[in-house]
């Protein structure tokens, strides 16, 4: 604008420009690729959750304003879910919180608890949302890098780094796990090590468990079962990957009376309330028996199995997630060593979309050999972009 000199976008976010999964989105749609790139589910979910949601908005339960901290059948059923799946007691009036999606828990969550010049140390590789909120949150990222293993077939956190990250301007652990995009699972051993360095340097942790349901490998296990844990750690989930919903954005919070009052006082200045009929679908979902949960699992690690394996018999070398919905590869062995550039030219090449792992790392130089692909579509989907893959070596 004419006589303008200041740059109108605020410096915090100045470098956070359309994110990669619009770019890729959008590429698949203009070229008619298999999008692989952004992780949604090509199906709906559970017939009976889809219903649940129109008897709501038939019934007229939902359709104007919902309570701020969210329905109290829906704070119910996550109250009573923590408590079958994990033995955990949180009081659905004082200690849940109902979000628009995880993605506004997060944001709410740093902008609350953090001052301006606070450090955060959040896992890298690590969802593209944490650096922004983190930002405009006036906090300052502090990543420590998941690594390749010994034999380069998973990701692994280094204790020790993590250990050395802390300083005395360390506010908080942004915590992802299931991770992704690299899949890992992280252990009792290392959630037990990581609680214990909570308790030590008087941390609060921000715990992202969307992924909470897909776990093929190992176990999930919530951070905030651990000793010392229950009065500093934000819990964080939601129903979208659990219930193939993505469009619904409901998440949730569940922590101690003060931390959930923190959250909420920084959420209801953001969406204020949202997805009302929604919430009373979610909250019969999470009822659903646990073969439902177990049943989704085994269908996502056949998945899993299928895209990894195709994908080695295309050319690249591959980390088999132990969770999420996403597979890592390293692209190096085609030939090609900049993500970027891979993902931009695979759906002329081959007509299948990616997502460059760079992009969730603080240095990009540090994820530019690895491309990140989703497996959470029908099989044959899978089939073809597996079949279009192959190319690559011909």
């Amino acid at each position: 604008m004419a006589g303008m000199t200041r740059p109108l976008l605020n410096r915090r976010l100045d470098g956070f420009g359309t994110t990669i999964f619009a770019e890729m989105s959008a590429l698949a749609t203009r070229t008619g690729s298999i999008n692989l790139g952004q992780g949604f589910p090509d199906t709906d979910g559970p017939e009976e959750v889809r219903e649940a949601a129109v008897r709501a908005l038939r019934d007229g339960r939902g359709n104007q304003y919902p309570p701020g901290p969210g329905i109290p059948e829906l704070r119910s059923a996550i109250s009573e879910h923590q408590a079958r799946r994990y033995g955990l007691a949180f009081d659905p009036d004082t200690e849940v919180l109902v979000t628009a999606g995880a993605t506004e828990a997060i944001a709410a969550a740093l902008l609350a608890l953090l001052e301006p010049g606070d450090e955060v140390i959040a896992l890298e590789p690590y969802y593209d949302s944490y650096a922004a909120c983190i930002a405009m949150a006036g906090g300052r990222r502090v990543p420590v890098t998941l690594r390749p293993s010994a034999g380069r077939d998973r990701f692994v956190l280094d204790l020790d780094e993590l250990r050395a990250a802390v300083t005395d301007r360390t506010r908080l652990i942004l915590l992802n796990t299931p991770h992704n995009p690299t899949g890992t699972v992280l252990t009792r051993a290392e959630l037990a090590a990581i609680a214990q360095l909570a308790v030590e340097r008087d941390l609060l942790v921000v715990t992202d468990e969307v992924y909470e349901h897909l776990v093929f490998d190992g176990e999930h296990v919530p951070l905030v079962t651990f000793p010392g844990m229950r009065d500093r750690t934000v819990t964080i989930s939601s129903a979208g990957k659990t219930f193939s919903f993505t469009g619904w954005k409901v998440g949730w919070v569940t922590a101690s009376p003060g931390l959930v009052n923190a959250v909420r006082t920084a959420k209801q200045f953001l969406t204020y309330v949202a997805s009302g009929p929604f919430q009373y679908a979610v909250a019969e979902a999470l009822r659903l028996p646990d073969t439902y949960f177990s049943h989704l699992a085994d269908d996502l690690r056949a998945k899993r199995d299928l895209l990894s394996n195709g994908l080695v018999e295309a050319g690249f070398d591959v980390f088999r997630p132990a969770g999420t919905y996403f597979v890592t590869t390293d692209i190096r062995p085609l030939g090609d060593d900049d993500g970027f550039a891979f993902c931009r030219s695979l759906p002329a090449r081959c007509g299948v979309v990616a997502i460059p792992n760079a992009v969730f790392y603080n240095d990009t130089n540090g994820g530019t050999a690895f491309v990140r692909f989703a497996f959470c579509k029908r099989t044959e989907v899978l089939h073809d972009a597996i079949s279009r893959l192959k190319q690559l070596r011909s």
